[in-house]
Protein backbone atom coordinates (compact mmCIF):
# COMPACT_ATOMS: atom_id res chain seq x y z
CA UNK A 1 0.00 0.00 0.00
CA UNK A 2 0.99 3.62 -0.84
CA UNK A 3 0.54 5.50 2.25
CA UNK A 4 0.94 9.45 2.46
CA UNK A 5 1.44 10.64 6.30
CA UNK A 6 0.89 14.79 6.54
CA UNK A 7 3.83 16.26 8.25
CA UNK A 8 3.77 19.65 10.16
CA UNK A 9 7.15 20.11 12.05
CA UNK A 10 5.07 21.27 15.19
CA UNK A 11 4.06 17.13 15.19
CA UNK A 12 7.22 15.26 14.35
CA UNK A 13 7.40 12.99 17.05
CA UNK A 14 3.59 12.12 16.49
CA UNK A 15 4.43 11.35 12.89
CA UNK A 16 7.09 9.26 14.20
CA UNK A 17 4.70 7.29 16.05
CA UNK A 18 2.87 6.89 13.12
CA UNK A 19 5.23 5.69 10.65
CA UNK A 20 6.57 3.54 13.49
CA UNK A 21 3.02 1.87 14.32
CA UNK A 22 2.16 1.94 10.52
CA UNK A 23 5.59 -0.24 9.47
CA UNK A 24 5.36 -2.81 12.43
CA UNK A 25 1.54 -3.94 11.59
CA UNK A 26 2.51 -3.54 7.54
CA UNK A 27 6.02 -3.75 6.87
CA UNK A 28 5.17 -3.88 3.63
CA UNK A 29 3.78 -0.43 2.60
CA UNK A 30 5.88 2.26 1.16
CA UNK A 31 5.72 5.51 3.60
CA UNK A 32 5.99 9.38 1.30
CA UNK A 33 6.35 12.82 4.38
CA UNK A 34 3.84 15.17 2.98
CA UNK A 35 6.31 17.84 3.62
CA UNK A 36 5.07 21.71 2.61
CA UNK A 37 8.38 22.96 2.04
CA UNK A 38 9.84 20.27 0.09
CA UNK A 39 5.99 20.38 -2.27
CA UNK A 40 6.42 23.80 -2.49
CA UNK A 41 10.48 23.59 -3.87
CA UNK A 42 8.70 20.92 -6.28
CA UNK A 43 6.21 23.84 -7.11
CA UNK A 44 3.01 21.36 -6.69
CA UNK A 45 1.90 23.55 -3.23
CA UNK A 46 1.76 27.35 -4.18
CA UNK A 47 -1.16 28.21 -1.75
CA UNK A 48 -0.59 31.67 -0.28
CA UNK A 49 -0.51 31.56 3.65
CA UNK A 50 -0.03 34.27 6.22
CA UNK A 51 1.89 32.61 9.15
CA UNK A 52 1.71 35.82 11.61
CA UNK A 53 0.29 34.30 14.61
CA UNK A 54 -1.84 31.39 13.42
CA UNK A 55 -1.23 29.89 10.56
CA UNK A 56 -4.11 31.39 7.47
CA UNK A 57 -5.31 30.05 4.23
CA UNK A 58 -6.05 33.22 1.94
CA UNK A 59 -7.72 31.06 -0.42
CA UNK A 60 -9.87 29.87 2.07
CA UNK A 61 -9.56 33.06 3.70
CA UNK A 62 -9.76 30.88 7.11
CA UNK A 63 -6.69 29.34 9.49
CA UNK A 64 -5.51 25.95 9.37
CA UNK A 65 -4.43 23.88 12.09
CA UNK A 66 -1.63 21.81 10.15
CA UNK A 67 0.55 22.78 7.12
CA UNK A 68 -0.69 19.40 5.49
CA UNK A 69 -4.42 20.53 5.82
CA UNK A 70 -4.93 21.33 1.74
CA UNK A 71 -1.62 19.24 0.32
CA UNK A 72 -3.25 15.47 1.30
CA UNK A 73 -5.34 16.31 -1.53
CA UNK A 74 -2.43 15.90 -3.69
CA UNK A 75 -2.34 12.24 -2.90
CA UNK A 76 -4.46 10.82 -6.28
CA UNK A 77 -2.19 13.09 -8.29
CA UNK A 78 0.96 12.05 -7.09
CA UNK A 79 0.74 8.35 -6.71
CA UNK A 80 -1.05 8.33 -10.13
CA UNK A 81 -2.32 4.69 -10.23
CA UNK A 82 -3.50 1.72 -7.46
CA UNK A 83 -5.09 2.70 -4.35
CA UNK A 84 -3.29 5.28 -1.82
CA UNK A 85 -4.05 6.06 1.58
CA UNK A 86 -3.82 9.61 3.33
CA UNK A 87 -3.94 9.77 6.84
CA UNK A 88 -3.19 12.55 9.38
CA UNK A 89 0.09 12.49 11.21
CA UNK A 90 -1.77 11.85 14.88
CA UNK A 91 -2.72 8.44 13.95
CA UNK A 92 -1.47 4.95 15.37
CA UNK A 93 -1.90 1.66 13.60
CA UNK A 94 -2.71 -1.52 15.29
CA UNK A 95 -3.87 -3.35 11.57
CA UNK A 96 -2.45 -4.14 8.51
CA UNK A 97 -3.62 -1.45 6.17
CA UNK A 98 -4.03 -3.96 3.51
CA UNK A 99 -6.89 -5.60 5.11
CA UNK A 100 -8.63 -2.17 3.96
CA UNK A 101 -8.58 -3.82 0.18
CA UNK A 102 -10.52 -6.23 2.00
CA UNK A 103 -13.98 -3.54 2.38
CA UNK A 104 -13.23 -1.35 -0.61
CA UNK A 105 -15.48 -0.68 -3.20
CA UNK A 106 -13.74 -0.61 -6.64
CA UNK A 107 -16.48 1.84 -8.10
CA UNK A 108 -16.07 4.76 -5.50
CA UNK A 109 -13.27 7.45 -6.23
CA UNK A 110 -12.69 7.47 -2.45
CA UNK A 111 -13.09 5.57 1.14
CA UNK A 112 -13.85 7.17 3.91
CA UNK A 113 -14.96 6.68 7.82
CA UNK A 114 -18.13 8.70 7.07
CA UNK A 115 -18.42 10.36 10.59
CA UNK A 116 -21.35 12.03 11.69
CA UNK A 117 -21.31 15.84 12.65
CA UNK A 118 -19.26 15.83 15.88
CA UNK A 119 -19.48 18.89 18.25
CA UNK A 120 -15.89 18.84 19.34
CA UNK A 121 -15.53 22.05 21.25
CA UNK A 122 -12.64 24.30 22.84
CA UNK A 123 -9.44 23.76 21.22
CA UNK A 124 -7.54 21.18 19.81
CA UNK A 125 -3.10 20.76 18.51
CA UNK A 126 -1.07 23.56 19.66
CA UNK A 127 -4.18 25.75 20.84
CA UNK A 128 -5.73 25.93 17.47
CA UNK A 129 -9.44 26.16 17.89
CA UNK A 130 -12.07 23.52 16.33
CA UNK A 131 -14.62 24.20 13.86
CA UNK A 132 -17.42 22.46 12.57
CA UNK A 133 -18.16 21.56 9.40
CA UNK A 134 -20.34 19.44 7.11
CA UNK A 135 -18.39 15.37 6.89
CA UNK A 136 -15.56 16.89 9.38
CA UNK A 137 -12.58 14.07 9.94
CA UNK A 138 -13.67 12.12 6.58
CA UNK A 139 -10.74 13.83 5.01
CA UNK A 140 -8.11 12.33 7.88
CA UNK A 141 -8.28 8.72 6.56
CA UNK A 142 -8.82 8.70 2.73
CA UNK A 143 -7.93 5.90 0.77
CA UNK A 144 -8.39 6.83 -2.90
CA UNK A 145 -8.79 5.18 -6.05
CA UNK A 146 -5.91 6.81 -8.08
CA UNK A 147 -7.48 5.01 -11.64
CA UNK A 148 -11.24 6.54 -10.88
CA UNK A 149 -11.68 8.53 -13.68
CA UNK A 150 -13.51 10.89 -10.65
CA UNK A 151 -10.34 11.44 -9.32
CA UNK A 152 -9.23 13.14 -12.74
CA UNK A 153 -11.62 16.20 -11.92
CA UNK A 154 -9.31 17.52 -9.36
CA UNK A 155 -6.28 19.15 -10.64
CA UNK A 156 -3.57 20.57 -9.38
CA UNK A 157 -5.04 24.13 -9.81
CA UNK A 158 -7.94 22.92 -8.15
CA UNK A 159 -5.71 21.89 -5.09
CA UNK A 160 -3.94 25.16 -4.95
CA UNK A 161 -6.40 27.56 -5.38
CA UNK A 162 -9.86 25.71 -4.40
CA UNK A 163 -11.07 27.27 -0.50
CA UNK A 164 -10.40 24.54 1.73
CA UNK A 165 -13.88 24.07 2.45
CA UNK A 166 -14.42 22.87 -0.82
CA UNK A 167 -11.70 19.83 -0.96
CA UNK A 168 -12.73 18.93 2.61
CA UNK A 169 -16.48 18.52 1.50
CA UNK A 170 -14.95 16.17 -1.87
CA UNK A 171 -16.50 19.32 -4.19
CA UNK A 172 -15.49 16.97 -7.14
CA UNK A 173 -17.01 13.84 -6.26
CA UNK A 174 -20.75 13.08 -6.42
CA UNK A 175 -22.16 11.42 -3.10
CA UNK A 176 -22.45 8.07 -4.89
CA UNK A 177 -18.64 8.05 -5.56
CA UNK A 178 -17.51 8.05 -2.05
CA UNK A 179 -17.53 4.94 -0.36
CA UNK A 180 -17.85 4.23 3.32
CA UNK A 181 -14.65 2.73 5.42
CA UNK A 182 -16.01 0.91 8.45
CA UNK A 183 -15.66 3.14 11.94
CA UNK A 184 -12.70 1.10 13.20
CA UNK A 185 -10.29 2.52 10.39
CA UNK A 186 -10.42 5.87 12.33
CA UNK A 187 -11.76 5.76 15.96
CA UNK A 188 -11.59 9.58 16.94
CA UNK A 189 -10.13 8.99 20.27
CA UNK A 190 -11.59 11.24 23.52
CA UNK A 191 -14.49 12.15 20.87
CA UNK A 192 -16.13 8.72 20.28
CA UNK A 193 -16.51 5.95 22.64
CA UNK A 194 -13.70 3.35 22.25
CA UNK A 195 -14.88 0.71 19.24
CA UNK A 196 -14.39 -3.53 20.01
CA UNK A 197 -12.21 -3.31 16.90
CA UNK A 198 -9.59 -0.21 16.44
CA UNK A 199 -7.92 -0.22 13.60
CA UNK A 200 -6.52 3.66 13.52
CA UNK A 201 -6.89 5.39 16.33
CA UNK A 202 -6.55 9.18 15.76
CA UNK A 203 -5.73 11.92 18.21
CA UNK A 204 -7.47 14.16 16.89
CA UNK A 205 -7.60 16.30 19.78
CA UNK A 206 -4.03 16.41 20.53
CA UNK A 207 -2.25 14.38 22.80
CA UNK A 208 1.74 14.12 24.73
CA UNK A 209 3.56 15.06 21.72
CA UNK A 210 2.15 18.60 22.34
CA UNK A 211 3.84 20.87 24.99
CA UNK A 212 1.53 21.72 27.81
CA UNK A 213 -0.97 19.22 26.56
CA UNK A 214 -3.74 19.28 29.22
CA UNK A 215 -3.65 15.09 29.41
CA UNK A 216 -6.09 12.94 28.86
CA UNK A 217 -6.47 9.39 30.26
CA UNK A 218 -6.16 7.70 26.80
CA UNK A 219 -2.71 9.20 26.85
CA UNK A 220 -1.30 6.65 27.88
CA UNK A 221 -2.44 4.20 24.52
CA UNK A 222 -0.28 6.71 22.52
CA UNK A 223 2.10 6.38 24.99
CA UNK A 224 2.71 2.72 25.10
CA UNK A 225 2.76 2.79 21.02
CA UNK A 226 5.13 5.75 20.19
Amino acid sequence: MKVYIGYDPRESAAYDAASKTLLEHSPQSSITKLDSERLAAAGLLRRPVDRRGVMYDLNSNAPCSTEFSNSRFLVPILALSGWALFVDCDMLFFTDVDRMLEVVDASKAVMVVKHSLVSESGTKMDSQPQTSYARKNWSSVMLFNCDHPANRRLSLDDVNNRPGRDLHAFYWLHDSEIGELPASWNWLVDVQPKPEQVNIAHFTLGGPWISGWKGSPTDQIWLDNR
